[in-house]
Protein backbone atom coordinates (compact mmCIF):
# COMPACT_ATOMS: atom_id res chain seq x y z
CA UNK A 1 0.00 0.00 0.00
CA UNK A 2 1.39 3.72 -0.63
CA UNK A 3 1.91 5.95 2.77
CA UNK A 4 -1.66 8.27 2.12
CA UNK A 5 -2.72 9.41 5.59
CA UNK A 6 -4.59 12.25 6.73
CA UNK A 7 -3.09 15.24 7.79
CA UNK A 8 -3.66 15.42 11.17
CA UNK A 9 -4.46 19.57 12.32
CA UNK A 10 -3.60 20.65 15.71
CA UNK A 11 -5.67 23.66 17.46
CA UNK A 12 -7.44 26.78 15.47
CA UNK A 13 -6.24 28.93 13.00
CA UNK A 14 -3.64 32.25 14.51
CA UNK A 15 -5.67 35.23 14.73
CA UNK A 16 -3.05 36.33 12.03
CA UNK A 17 -4.27 34.00 9.72
CA UNK A 18 -7.95 34.62 10.64
CA UNK A 19 -7.34 38.65 9.95
CA UNK A 20 -5.61 37.50 6.17
CA UNK A 21 -8.39 34.82 5.37
CA UNK A 22 -11.34 37.01 6.33
CA UNK A 23 -9.83 40.20 4.79
CA UNK A 24 -9.33 38.48 1.59
CA UNK A 25 -13.25 36.35 1.90
CA UNK A 26 -14.49 40.15 2.65
CA UNK A 27 -12.90 41.43 -0.76
CA UNK A 28 -14.43 38.82 -2.69
CA UNK A 29 -17.31 37.69 -1.36
CA UNK A 30 -18.96 41.63 0.34
CA UNK A 31 -22.05 41.14 2.14
CA UNK A 32 -22.17 37.53 1.51
CA UNK A 33 -19.08 37.18 4.14
CA UNK A 34 -19.35 37.52 8.18
CA UNK A 35 -17.49 37.11 11.17
CA UNK A 36 -20.58 38.14 13.46
CA UNK A 37 -20.19 36.34 16.38
CA UNK A 38 -24.08 35.23 16.58
CA UNK A 39 -23.99 33.96 12.67
CA UNK A 40 -20.91 32.34 13.53
CA UNK A 41 -22.35 30.20 16.64
CA UNK A 42 -25.38 29.76 14.91
CA UNK A 43 -23.13 27.65 12.34
CA UNK A 44 -21.27 25.95 15.45
CA UNK A 45 -24.99 25.19 16.41
CA UNK A 46 -25.95 21.08 17.14
CA UNK A 47 -28.74 19.74 18.36
CA UNK A 48 -27.23 18.01 20.82
CA UNK A 49 -25.06 18.57 23.99
CA UNK A 50 -21.90 18.86 22.14
CA UNK A 51 -19.67 22.74 22.77
CA UNK A 52 -20.70 24.60 20.15
CA UNK A 53 -17.65 24.90 17.93
CA UNK A 54 -17.80 28.36 16.20
CA UNK A 55 -16.06 28.96 12.46
CA UNK A 56 -13.97 31.82 12.13
CA UNK A 57 -16.21 33.08 9.35
CA UNK A 58 -19.48 32.16 7.18
CA UNK A 59 -19.75 32.53 3.24
CA UNK A 60 -23.15 32.61 1.83
CA UNK A 61 -22.26 31.16 -1.24
CA UNK A 62 -24.74 31.41 -4.08
CA UNK A 63 -23.40 29.59 -7.31
CA UNK A 64 -20.98 26.71 -7.87
CA UNK A 65 -18.21 29.33 -8.88
CA UNK A 66 -18.54 31.14 -5.47
CA UNK A 67 -17.58 27.56 -3.81
CA UNK A 68 -14.76 26.62 -6.27
CA UNK A 69 -13.44 30.40 -5.15
CA UNK A 70 -13.97 29.66 -1.58
CA UNK A 71 -12.28 26.61 -1.75
CA UNK A 72 -9.17 28.31 -3.32
CA UNK A 73 -9.21 30.86 -1.07
CA UNK A 74 -9.22 28.53 2.15
CA UNK A 75 -6.75 26.53 0.62
CA UNK A 76 -4.15 29.22 0.03
CA UNK A 77 -4.59 30.18 3.87
CA UNK A 78 -4.82 26.56 5.17
CA UNK A 79 -7.83 27.38 6.53
CA UNK A 80 -10.42 24.63 7.18
CA UNK A 81 -14.30 24.20 5.04
CA UNK A 82 -16.92 23.11 6.80
CA UNK A 83 -20.29 22.68 4.52
CA UNK A 84 -23.36 23.66 5.92
CA UNK A 85 -27.06 22.88 5.14
CA UNK A 86 -29.62 24.05 6.83
CA UNK A 87 -28.00 22.69 10.65
CA UNK A 88 -30.40 19.93 11.70
CA UNK A 89 -27.32 16.84 11.88
CA UNK A 90 -27.19 15.47 15.62
CA UNK A 91 -23.54 14.50 15.69
CA UNK A 92 -21.57 17.50 15.97
CA UNK A 93 -21.07 17.52 11.94
CA UNK A 94 -21.52 21.04 11.80
CA UNK A 95 -18.92 22.10 14.29
CA UNK A 96 -15.64 23.95 13.46
CA UNK A 97 -13.31 22.66 16.10
CA UNK A 98 -10.16 23.78 14.32
CA UNK A 99 -11.67 27.26 12.91
CA UNK A 100 -12.02 27.83 9.12
CA UNK A 101 -15.29 28.36 7.26
CA UNK A 102 -18.50 27.55 7.36
CA UNK A 103 -19.66 27.36 4.04
CA UNK A 104 -23.67 28.28 4.18
CA UNK A 105 -25.35 26.37 1.23
CA UNK A 106 -28.78 27.45 2.02
CA UNK A 107 -29.09 29.73 -1.00
CA UNK A 108 -27.70 27.67 -3.88
CA UNK A 109 -32.07 26.13 -3.56
CA UNK A 110 -32.70 26.25 -6.85
CA UNK A 111 -34.37 23.13 -8.86
CA UNK A 112 -32.32 22.99 -12.23
CA UNK A 113 -34.23 20.15 -13.83
CA UNK A 114 -37.36 18.07 -13.90
CA UNK A 115 -37.12 14.86 -16.13
CA UNK A 116 -40.37 13.95 -15.72
CA UNK A 117 -40.61 10.65 -18.51
CA UNK A 118 -37.24 9.99 -16.36
CA UNK A 119 -38.27 10.13 -12.90
CA UNK A 120 -35.15 12.07 -11.88
CA UNK A 121 -34.69 15.49 -11.40
CA UNK A 122 -31.26 17.93 -10.70
CA UNK A 123 -31.53 20.61 -7.41
CA UNK A 124 -28.96 22.65 -6.04
CA UNK A 125 -27.48 21.71 -2.58
CA UNK A 126 -29.52 24.00 -0.25
CA UNK A 127 -32.83 22.92 -1.89
CA UNK A 128 -34.73 20.82 1.39
CA UNK A 129 -36.80 18.03 0.99
CA UNK A 130 -40.23 19.75 1.44
CA UNK A 131 -39.30 23.19 -1.40
CA UNK A 132 -38.48 20.23 -3.67
CA UNK A 133 -42.11 18.27 -2.94
CA UNK A 134 -44.01 21.73 -3.29
CA UNK A 135 -42.13 22.15 -6.61
CA UNK A 136 -43.42 18.86 -7.98
CA UNK A 137 -46.61 18.79 -6.53
CA UNK A 138 -48.34 19.38 -10.09
CA UNK A 139 -45.85 16.87 -11.47
CA UNK A 140 -47.29 13.47 -10.08
CA UNK A 141 -43.91 12.78 -8.56
CA UNK A 142 -42.56 13.11 -5.40
CA UNK A 143 -39.34 12.76 -3.50
CA UNK A 144 -39.95 9.90 -0.75
CA UNK A 145 -36.52 9.98 1.40
CA UNK A 146 -37.95 11.73 4.51
CA UNK A 147 -35.93 12.25 8.10
CA UNK A 148 -38.14 14.05 9.51
CA UNK A 149 -36.64 17.74 9.77
CA UNK A 150 -36.78 20.25 6.90
CA UNK A 151 -33.05 18.99 5.87
CA UNK A 152 -31.22 20.19 2.67
CA UNK A 153 -30.95 17.62 0.24
CA UNK A 154 -26.86 18.36 0.17
CA UNK A 155 -27.03 17.52 3.98
CA UNK A 156 -28.77 14.45 3.50
CA UNK A 157 -27.02 13.31 0.47
CA UNK A 158 -23.58 13.86 2.68
CA UNK A 159 -24.72 12.15 5.94
CA UNK A 160 -26.48 9.80 4.08
CA UNK A 161 -30.00 10.70 5.14
CA UNK A 162 -32.48 7.91 5.83
CA UNK A 163 -36.18 8.63 7.89
CA UNK A 164 -39.73 7.08 7.86
CA UNK A 165 -40.07 6.22 4.67
CA UNK A 166 -36.98 4.05 4.03
CA UNK A 167 -38.46 0.38 4.61
CA UNK A 168 -40.18 0.95 1.16
CA UNK A 169 -38.30 3.96 -0.64
CA UNK A 170 -34.69 3.42 0.77
CA UNK A 171 -32.29 5.57 1.86
CA UNK A 172 -30.23 8.39 -0.08
CA UNK A 173 -27.76 5.81 -1.33
CA UNK A 174 -30.94 4.62 -2.98
CA UNK A 175 -32.08 8.11 -4.68
CA UNK A 176 -28.81 9.42 -5.77
CA UNK A 177 -27.98 9.30 -9.04
CA UNK A 178 -25.25 12.03 -9.50
CA UNK A 179 -23.18 14.35 -8.09
CA UNK A 180 -21.23 17.69 -8.48
CA UNK A 181 -18.66 18.15 -5.86
CA UNK A 182 -15.87 20.61 -5.46
CA UNK A 183 -12.77 18.74 -4.03
CA UNK A 184 -9.93 20.03 -2.48
CA UNK A 185 -8.29 22.19 -5.14
CA UNK A 186 -10.85 23.75 -6.20
CA UNK A 187 -11.78 21.12 -9.24
CA UNK A 188 -15.38 20.30 -10.30
CA UNK A 189 -15.66 16.63 -10.51
CA UNK A 190 -19.37 15.16 -11.61
CA UNK A 191 -19.61 11.42 -10.82
CA UNK A 192 -22.20 9.62 -12.03
CA UNK A 193 -24.78 10.17 -14.77
CA UNK A 194 -28.71 10.19 -15.26
CA UNK A 195 -28.96 6.58 -16.29
CA UNK A 196 -30.37 4.14 -14.28
CA UNK A 197 -27.44 1.86 -13.94
CA UNK A 198 -23.73 1.56 -14.75
CA UNK A 199 -20.77 -0.47 -15.15
CA UNK A 200 -18.55 1.63 -16.21
CA UNK A 201 -15.64 2.63 -13.30
CA UNK A 202 -15.54 3.43 -9.84
CA UNK A 203 -18.86 4.14 -8.11
CA UNK A 204 -17.43 7.74 -7.07
CA UNK A 205 -21.18 8.84 -6.04
CA UNK A 206 -21.70 6.82 -3.40
CA UNK A 207 -18.28 7.57 -2.25
CA UNK A 208 -19.27 10.91 -1.46
CA UNK A 209 -23.32 9.98 -0.11
CA UNK A 210 -22.25 9.18 3.65
CA UNK A 211 -19.08 11.03 3.60
CA UNK A 212 -20.30 13.96 5.85
CA UNK A 213 -18.36 16.94 3.80
CA UNK A 214 -14.74 15.37 4.33
CA UNK A 215 -14.20 14.73 0.43
CA UNK A 216 -15.27 18.06 -0.88
CA UNK A 217 -18.24 20.08 -1.21
CA UNK A 218 -22.10 18.94 -3.29
CA UNK A 219 -22.95 21.74 -4.92
CA UNK A 220 -25.55 19.72 -7.36
CA UNK A 221 -27.53 16.35 -6.84
CA UNK A 222 -29.31 14.15 -9.29
CA UNK A 223 -32.02 12.32 -7.61
CA UNK A 224 -34.09 9.63 -8.38
CA UNK A 225 -38.18 10.43 -7.96
CA UNK A 226 -41.14 8.45 -7.22
CA UNK A 227 -44.75 8.45 -8.49
CA UNK A 228 -47.89 9.58 -5.73
CA UNK A 229 -49.38 6.83 -4.67
CA UNK A 230 -53.12 6.26 -5.93
CA UNK A 231 -53.82 6.16 -2.09
CA UNK A 232 -52.54 6.31 0.98
CA UNK A 233 -53.53 5.27 4.64
CA UNK A 234 -52.22 5.73 7.97
CA UNK A 235 -52.83 4.53 11.29
CA UNK A 236 -51.67 3.39 14.31
CA UNK A 237 -52.05 -0.06 16.82
CA UNK A 238 -50.90 -0.25 20.30
CA UNK A 239 -49.20 -2.78 21.93
CA UNK A 240 -48.78 -4.43 25.27
CA UNK A 241 -45.43 -4.17 25.58
CA UNK A 242 -42.30 -2.86 23.53
CA UNK A 243 -40.96 -6.63 22.37
CA UNK A 244 -44.65 -7.29 20.68
CA UNK A 245 -44.50 -4.27 18.61
CA UNK A 246 -40.78 -5.17 17.34
CA UNK A 247 -42.01 -9.04 16.85
CA UNK A 248 -45.12 -7.51 14.79
CA UNK A 249 -42.38 -5.45 12.60
CA UNK A 250 -40.14 -8.08 12.64
CA UNK A 251 -43.54 -10.76 10.72
CA UNK A 252 -44.45 -7.71 8.93
CA UNK A 253 -41.34 -7.02 7.01
CA UNK A 254 -40.66 -10.86 6.99
CA UNK A 255 -44.08 -12.09 5.19
CA UNK A 256 -43.18 -9.50 2.47
CA UNK A 257 -46.34 -6.85 3.00
CA UNK A 258 -44.90 -3.95 1.03
CA UNK A 259 -45.30 -1.12 4.30
CA UNK A 260 -44.54 2.56 3.32
CA UNK A 261 -43.76 3.23 7.19
CA UNK A 262 -43.72 1.48 10.62
CA UNK A 263 -42.43 3.57 13.66
CA UNK A 264 -42.06 2.46 16.56
CA UNK A 265 -42.99 4.95 19.15
CA UNK A 266 -42.89 3.78 23.47
CA UNK A 267 -45.54 4.62 25.85
CA UNK A 268 -43.11 7.32 26.94
CA UNK A 269 -43.09 9.09 23.49
CA UNK A 270 -46.52 8.19 23.36
CA UNK A 271 -47.27 10.85 26.25
CA UNK A 272 -45.07 13.63 25.04
CA UNK A 273 -46.48 13.49 21.65
CA UNK A 274 -50.28 13.63 23.46
CA UNK A 275 -48.43 16.59 25.73
CA UNK A 276 -46.86 18.36 22.60
CA UNK A 277 -49.20 17.90 19.94
CA UNK A 278 -52.67 17.87 21.56
CA UNK A 279 -53.23 14.08 20.83
CA UNK A 280 -54.98 11.67 22.61
CA UNK A 281 -53.70 9.07 22.31
CA UNK A 282 -53.46 5.61 24.18
CA UNK A 283 -50.34 5.73 26.52
CA UNK A 284 -48.98 2.33 25.25
CA UNK A 285 -46.26 1.17 22.82
CA UNK A 286 -47.67 1.68 19.45
CA UNK A 287 -46.56 1.58 16.26
CA UNK A 288 -47.68 4.35 13.33
CA UNK A 289 -47.75 2.58 9.99
CA UNK A 290 -48.48 4.20 6.66
CA UNK A 291 -49.36 1.84 3.24
CA UNK A 292 -49.24 3.56 -0.63
CA UNK A 293 -50.43 1.53 -3.66
CA UNK A 294 -54.08 1.45 -5.00
CA UNK A 295 -56.75 1.92 -3.45
CA UNK A 296 -57.94 -1.92 -2.85
CA UNK A 297 -53.85 -2.73 -2.26
CA UNK A 298 -53.69 -0.57 0.57
CA UNK A 299 -57.32 -1.97 2.24
CA UNK A 300 -55.61 -5.34 1.77
CA UNK A 301 -52.39 -4.42 3.42
CA UNK A 302 -53.95 -2.74 6.19
CA UNK A 303 -56.46 -6.04 6.71
CA UNK A 304 -53.08 -7.75 6.66
CA UNK A 305 -50.94 -5.69 9.12
CA UNK A 306 -53.64 -5.55 11.45
CA UNK A 307 -53.85 -9.55 11.38
CA UNK A 308 -50.33 -9.67 12.16
CA UNK A 309 -50.43 -7.51 14.82
CA UNK A 310 -53.28 -8.67 16.32
CA UNK A 311 -51.50 -11.85 16.72
CA UNK A 312 -48.83 -10.39 18.99
CA UNK A 313 -51.45 -8.97 21.43
CA UNK A 314 -52.33 -5.73 19.95
CA UNK A 315 -55.61 -3.61 19.89
CA UNK A 316 -57.68 -2.23 17.45
CA UNK A 317 -55.86 -1.23 14.18
CA UNK A 318 -57.04 2.79 14.31
CA UNK A 319 -57.19 3.87 10.60
CA UNK A 320 -56.64 7.30 9.58
CA UNK A 321 -57.38 8.24 5.86
CA UNK A 322 -58.21 11.28 5.94
CA UNK A 323 -54.58 13.82 4.82
CA UNK A 324 -55.36 15.84 7.84
CA UNK A 325 -55.71 13.21 9.76
CA UNK A 326 -52.14 11.58 8.67
CA UNK A 327 -50.52 14.83 8.51
CA UNK A 328 -51.25 15.47 11.79
CA UNK A 329 -49.95 11.93 12.91
CA UNK A 330 -46.87 11.87 10.85
CA UNK A 331 -46.34 15.44 12.59
CA UNK A 332 -46.40 14.56 15.42
CA UNK A 333 -43.61 11.45 15.04
CA UNK A 334 -41.39 14.45 13.33
CA UNK A 335 -42.01 16.81 16.39
CA UNK A 336 -40.45 14.02 18.82
CA UNK A 337 -37.29 15.70 19.41
CA UNK A 338 -39.02 18.88 20.85
CA UNK A 339 -42.42 16.61 22.47
CA UNK A 340 -39.78 14.54 24.40
CA UNK A 341 -37.99 17.47 25.95
CA UNK A 342 -42.09 18.24 27.81
CA UNK A 343 -41.24 14.90 29.42
CA UNK A 344 -38.64 16.55 31.25
CA UNK A 345 -38.35 20.18 31.61
CA UNK A 346 -34.95 21.55 31.73
CA UNK A 347 -32.74 18.43 30.37
CA UNK A 348 -31.65 18.37 27.20
CA UNK A 349 -31.67 15.50 24.99
CA UNK A 350 -28.80 13.21 24.66
CA UNK A 351 -30.14 12.30 21.10
CA UNK A 352 -28.26 9.20 19.52
CA UNK A 353 -29.58 6.03 17.69
CA UNK A 354 -28.44 2.36 16.33
CA UNK A 355 -29.28 -0.27 13.90
CA UNK A 356 -29.82 -4.04 13.94
CA UNK A 357 -30.48 -6.74 11.43
CA UNK A 358 -34.57 -6.84 11.52
CA UNK A 359 -34.12 -10.59 13.10
CA UNK A 360 -32.34 -9.11 15.95
CA UNK A 361 -34.11 -5.55 16.30
CA UNK A 362 -36.65 -7.07 19.30
CA UNK A 363 -33.24 -8.35 21.21
CA UNK A 364 -31.42 -5.03 21.11
CA UNK A 365 -34.56 -2.97 22.01
CA UNK A 366 -35.49 -5.47 25.04
CA UNK A 367 -31.73 -5.17 26.29
CA UNK A 368 -31.49 -1.74 25.74
CA UNK A 369 -34.42 -1.15 27.83
CA UNK A 370 -33.14 -3.11 30.45
CA UNK A 371 -30.04 -0.50 30.67
CA UNK A 372 -32.59 2.13 30.78
CA UNK A 373 -33.95 0.89 33.79
CA UNK A 374 -30.69 -0.16 35.53
CA UNK A 375 -29.59 3.72 34.70
CA UNK A 376 -32.15 5.49 36.25
CA UNK A 377 -32.57 7.06 33.31
CA UNK A 378 -35.59 9.07 31.69
CA UNK A 379 -34.39 7.93 27.86
CA UNK A 380 -37.87 7.76 25.48
CA UNK A 381 -37.59 5.37 22.16
CA UNK A 382 -38.65 6.15 18.64
CA UNK A 383 -37.28 4.34 15.68
CA UNK A 384 -38.04 3.54 11.88
CA UNK A 385 -37.91 0.06 12.88
CA UNK A 386 -38.44 -1.28 9.45
CA UNK A 387 -35.42 -1.18 8.99
CA UNK A 388 -34.46 -2.33 12.31
CA UNK A 389 -33.18 1.53 13.04
CA UNK A 390 -34.30 3.09 16.79
CA UNK A 391 -33.58 6.32 18.20
CA UNK A 392 -32.93 6.60 21.98
CA UNK A 393 -32.46 9.78 24.40
CA UNK A 394 -31.91 9.98 27.65
CA UNK A 395 -32.99 13.43 28.80
CA UNK A 396 -29.95 14.89 30.72
CA UNK A 397 -29.54 17.70 33.60
CA UNK A 398 -26.82 19.41 32.10
CA UNK A 399 -25.29 20.94 35.54
CA UNK A 400 -25.25 17.23 36.82
CA UNK A 401 -22.16 15.60 35.87
CA UNK A 402 -23.08 12.13 37.52
CA UNK A 403 -26.10 12.26 34.96
CA UNK A 404 -23.65 13.28 32.02
CA UNK A 405 -21.62 10.36 32.86
CA UNK A 406 -24.36 7.76 32.88
CA UNK A 407 -25.93 8.85 29.42
CA UNK A 408 -22.26 8.76 28.11
CA UNK A 409 -21.94 5.10 29.65
CA UNK A 410 -25.25 4.06 28.66
CA UNK A 411 -24.77 5.63 24.54
CA UNK A 412 -21.46 3.72 24.76
CA UNK A 413 -23.06 0.51 25.58
CA UNK A 414 -25.66 0.91 23.12
CA UNK A 415 -23.14 1.33 20.54
CA UNK A 416 -21.05 -1.37 21.31
CA UNK A 417 -24.67 -3.88 21.86
CA UNK A 418 -25.72 -3.32 18.37
CA UNK A 419 -21.84 -3.72 16.49
CA UNK A 420 -22.15 -7.31 18.40
CA UNK A 421 -25.57 -7.81 16.94
CA UNK A 422 -24.08 -7.29 13.12
CA UNK A 423 -25.58 -4.02 13.57
CA UNK A 424 -24.00 -0.57 13.19
CA UNK A 425 -23.92 2.68 15.85
CA UNK A 426 -25.46 5.01 13.82
CA UNK A 427 -28.20 3.84 10.81
CA UNK A 428 -28.72 7.60 10.01
CA UNK A 429 -27.35 10.18 12.49
CA UNK A 430 -23.79 9.36 11.39
CA UNK A 431 -20.69 9.76 12.82
CA UNK A 432 -19.79 13.61 13.12
CA UNK A 433 -17.57 14.15 16.60
CA UNK A 434 -19.26 11.89 18.88
CA UNK A 435 -19.18 8.47 16.92
CA UNK A 436 -15.44 8.18 15.72
CA UNK A 437 -14.83 6.54 19.17
CA UNK A 438 -16.69 3.59 17.53
CA UNK A 439 -15.48 3.32 14.06
CA UNK A 440 -12.65 0.36 14.35
CA UNK A 441 -14.51 -1.69 16.52
CA UNK A 442 -17.33 -1.32 13.81
CA UNK A 443 -15.50 -1.64 10.51
CA UNK A 444 -11.90 -2.86 11.57
CA UNK A 445 -8.33 -1.43 11.57
CA UNK A 446 -7.69 -2.14 7.65
CA UNK A 447 -11.20 -1.23 6.76
CA UNK A 448 -10.77 2.25 8.60
CA UNK A 449 -6.90 2.40 7.11
CA UNK A 450 -8.22 2.86 3.90
CA UNK A 451 -10.86 5.16 4.55
CA UNK A 452 -8.09 7.57 5.81
CA UNK A 453 -6.36 6.81 2.68
CA UNK A 454 -9.59 7.79 0.57
CA UNK A 455 -9.89 11.07 2.64
CA UNK A 456 -6.23 11.54 2.15
CA UNK A 457 -6.20 10.92 -1.80
CA UNK A 458 -8.59 13.44 -1.93
CA UNK A 459 -8.02 16.00 0.61
CA UNK A 460 -3.92 15.87 1.59
CA UNK A 461 -4.50 18.87 3.60
CA UNK A 462 -7.29 17.63 5.46
CA UNK A 463 -8.78 20.81 4.17
CA UNK A 464 -12.75 20.07 4.38
CA UNK A 465 -14.52 19.17 7.98
CA UNK A 466 -11.44 17.95 9.90
CA UNK A 467 -12.16 16.53 12.76
CA UNK A 468 -15.34 14.51 11.89
CA UNK A 469 -15.59 10.70 11.15
CA UNK A 470 -11.46 10.30 11.79
CA UNK A 471 -9.66 11.22 14.77
CA UNK A 472 -7.72 13.74 12.96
Amino acid sequence: MSQLSVRKREGRLSSETVAALNSDLAARFGNRFTASEAIRKAHGHTLTWLENEPPDAVVFAESRDDVIDLVKLCARHDAPVVPFGVGTSLEGHVNAPHGGVSLDLTRMNAVTAVNADDLDCVVEPGVTRKQLNEHLRDSGLFFPIDPGADASLGGMAATRASGTNAVRYGTMKDVVLSLGVVVADGSFLRTGTRAKKSSAGYDLTHLFIGSEGTLGAIVEITLRLSGIPEAIAAGTCSFPDVRSACETTIETIQSGLPIARVELVDALSVRAFNTYSKLALPEQPMLMVEFHGTEASVAEQARRFGEIAAGHGAGPFASATRPEERSKLWQARHDTYWAQMTLRPGARPFATDACVPISRLADCVDETLADIERSGLVAPIVGHVGDGNFHVSPLIDMENPAEIDAAEGFTARLAHRAIAMGGTCTGEHGVGQKKRAYMDEEHGAIALDLMRRVKASFDPTNLFNPGKVFYA
